[in-house]
């Protein structure tokens, strides 16, 4: 069994934004899906993919032909119902790659079409993916407006691409709502999730140095039950189950309306093989799931509030900015993909390090050419200090020689520029970074997580009582050491910024 008292591997840390002293937390509320269960993506979201598109082809769409696309689409992107567009923007909303349909769009298309853009996500135009729930609806969305654009979809009526997107996401939702994709996953779990016996050691961790563990997830009691019981109670001390190790169990939810208003309290009361609802009223009872409710309701059954509290869970919005913006609760982000996208980065550092080294060399060349030019403007219309050596003639050579120094230079760096952007996914690259400056999913991450990890084990390496210290936020103008390090070292020493020492209260 692997020490969980050494450091983690570097993709297995927990990640922090606002420092977090866990020993002050005294109540850890989890969401299931994709955060205490992870599933197989791939998997999941294919047959997600093939449940919407069988029904629109039962609705006579002439679509059964296609197939899903796993490449297609990573959370993080924003859809465009009014034009029918997949887009990745950075963290100040300005759009720097996108598809339309399927087919990425011409740097001179996209650049008319989204210059004047700034994406806001309180407009109802845009749709931020979440989460990877989302990646099967966005593969398909993109998939038929290819389709529409060929003329090859049905209707009386001319179909937009903001109707067409209504029209997936009501078959989405019918498809959630019918349930045979989820009694797919009961009846077969091994196909679907990623088992992590590590998960439960985490909580029982939590759960024995004096933390109330929750569960509330949007998922119903007859989903729940023996998604839980197959992936915990194996891996719990005999004789325990993993209703046992929850102080409180809410289920359907609804996020984040859970968060923000308030509703019904109903206790699920299981009966001749069936869940039943009778509401309730008084205390909450340990190891007895509750549907509905209200996170009001929830503080004051706990007599907590705010940042005693912390919320972890994969949804960015409905999880983790909604705890942060209108409970303050602390929050933690799940980001499985984060694994993913940290190894690749640590494969490419010795490219990397080349790339910035040529640079280095680049703007060099460039500012001896921008300052060869000035040099010629003040001489042809004589004004401002110049001098009279070298000639003319030899600061036109020059400004030549750079020029096709400048021309190599480019030819050596573009493929290791390309390979930086195709990291992770061939089409949008890393989920955190757009072009050279961070995406709008690490912008969310920056303002509403305040610690994200790619797993709920990797409390393990940090333990309950860890003091997690955010590092010193860096600027443009601040002094850099070779490769863009601060010369001065976290505001909080020992942290670094993904997991420090028991620090003082």
């Amino acid at each position: 069994m692997r020490s969980h008292l050494l450091s983690p591997p570097p993709e297995r840390g927990l990640f922090c934004n606002r420092t977090l002293n866990l020993r002050a937390i005294k109540a850890v509320g989890y969401d299931m899906d994709y955060t205490l269960i992870h599933y197989r993506v791939e998997a999941w979201e294919r047959r997600a993919y093939e449940y919407i598109r069988d029904r629109l082809v039962e609705q006579g769409w002439p679509v059964g032909d296609l197939t899903f696309d796993p490449a297609l689409a990573i959370r993080g992107l924003i859809i465009d119902t009014e034009k029918g567009n997949l887009l990745k923007a950075n963290r100040f909303g300005i759009v720097k790659k996108a598809l339309h349909g399927t087919k990425p769009m011409e740097f001179d298309a996209q650049r008319d079409e989204y210059a004047s853009t700034l994406i806001d996500l309180h407009e109802r135009r845009w749709v931020f993916l979440n989460t990877l729930f989302s990646l099967s609806e966005a593969c398909i969305y993109a998939q038929l407006v290819d389709r529409l654009d060929a003329g090859q979809l049905p209707g009386s009526t001319p179909m937009g691409y903001t109707d067409l997107y209504e029209h997936v996401r009501k078959n989405l939702d019918a498809t959630h709502m019918q349930g045979r994709l989820k009694a797919e996953i009961i009846a077969d779990p091994e196909r679907y999730v990623i088992d992590d016996p590590e998960t439960p050691l985490a909580l029982l961790d939590q759960r024995h140095a004096g933390k109330k563990l929750l569960l509330i997830t949007n998922s119903e009691w007859a989903y729940t039950e023996p998604m839980m019981h197959f992936a915990f109670d194996r891996h719990l001390p005999e004789g325990m189950t993993w209703r046992q190790l929850f102080d409180v169990v809410i289920v359907s939810a609804r996020k984040p309306e859970f968060f923000t208003t308030r509703s019904a309290l109903y206790e699920v009361v299981e009966s001749g093989g069936e869940a039943l609802l009778r509401q309730h009223t008084g205390p909450l009872k340990p190891g007895t799931p509750y549907f509905g409710g209200s996170a009001v309701e929830l503080e004051r059954h706990l007599g907590l509030s705010g940042d005693q509290i912390l919320y972890v869970g994969d949804h960015m919005f409905g999880d983790v900015h909604v705890t942060k913006d209108v409970l303050r609760w602390r929050t933690a982000l799940i980001l499985r993909e984060l694994e993913d996208e940290v190894r690749a980065i640590a494969g490419f550092r010795a490219t990397e390090a080349r790339l910035g080294e040529r640079m280095v060399h680049k703007e060099r060349l460039e500012a001896e050419g921008c300052q060869l030019r000035l040099e010629l403007q003040r001489r042809r219309f004589q004004y401002g200090p110049r001098s009279e050596t070298p000639t003319e003639a030899e600061l036109v050579a020059r400004q030549a020689e750079l020029r096709a120094e400048l021309e190599a230079l480019d030819a050596e760096l573009g493929p290791m520029a390309r390979a930086a952007t195709e990291l992770s996914n061939p089409i949008w690259g890393l989920l955190t970074r757009a072009g050279n400056d961070k995406s709008h999913l690490a912008r969310q991450m920056e303002r509403y997580a305040d610690i994200y990890t790619s797993r709920v084990s990797n409390f393990l390496f940090a333990t309950p009582f860890v003091y997690l210290r955010s590092p010193r936020g860096s600027l443009p103008h601040d002094p850099s050491l070779p490769g863009g390090t601060p010369v001065f070292p976290s505001s909080d020493a020992g942290g670094g910024g993904v997991m420090g020492t028991d620090g003082a209260e």
